[in-house]
């Protein structure tokens, strides 16, 4: 089994030590370039290949990406609201990747989406929805763009703003 990148590895490290200690755990005092900069990060844990949790940012929230992913591994793990909180029994089966998001860019037509390349966030006034490029079982724009529509409520004869971005994936 291959070691797990830096930002897997941190993922992992910040829902167990949440999980034994009840709180956040502080920033690691020596941090890797990948894990310095400011961006959006979505962590995603999966048992067994099902989803298990999934939460992120699409802007920047923390000074760095190291906290971005503290933050948003523990949400995944505690917070999603389509599943029970994390045991801590389960953190070994755990599967965990990272995307960490490039600046979303507006676009003017579904024309400018591939599900495979490009994430999709769609607007409606202050509604969102988001979801992540290059998933299992979305395999064209027009579903991709269904489903975030219908995470942000949005319905489908509404007008919506589309915009656009690309991810590093760890896993």
């Amino acid at each position: 089994m291959d070691k797990p990148s830096a930002p897997v590895k941190l993922a992992g490290d910040s829902l167990a030590y949440y999980l034994a200690h009840g709180q956040l755990m502080d920033k690691p005092a020596e941090l890797p370039e990948v894990l310095r900069g400011k961006a959006g990060v979505f962590v995603s844990f999966k048992k067994k290949g099902q989803l298990r949790g999934c939460i992120g940012t699409f802007a920047p929230t923390q000074p760095t990406i190291a906290e971005e992913i503290i933050q948003n591994a523990v949400s995944a793990g505690t917070q999603d609201p389509r599943f029970r909180p994390v045991e801590p029994t389960e953190l070994g089966e755990m599967e965990i990747s990272v995307d960490v998001l490039e600046a979303p860019e507006q676009i003017d037509s579904i024309d400018e989406l591939d599900p495979k390349t490009y994430g999709v966030i769609v607007r409606r006034g202050r509604r969102s929805g988001l979801l992540l490029p290059d998933l299992e079982g979305v395999d064209t724009v027009t579903e991709q763009v269904d489903i975030a529509m219908q995470k942000a409520g949005i319905r489908p004869e509404e007008e919506i703003d589309l915009y656009r971005f690309t991810v590093t994936r760890y896993k």
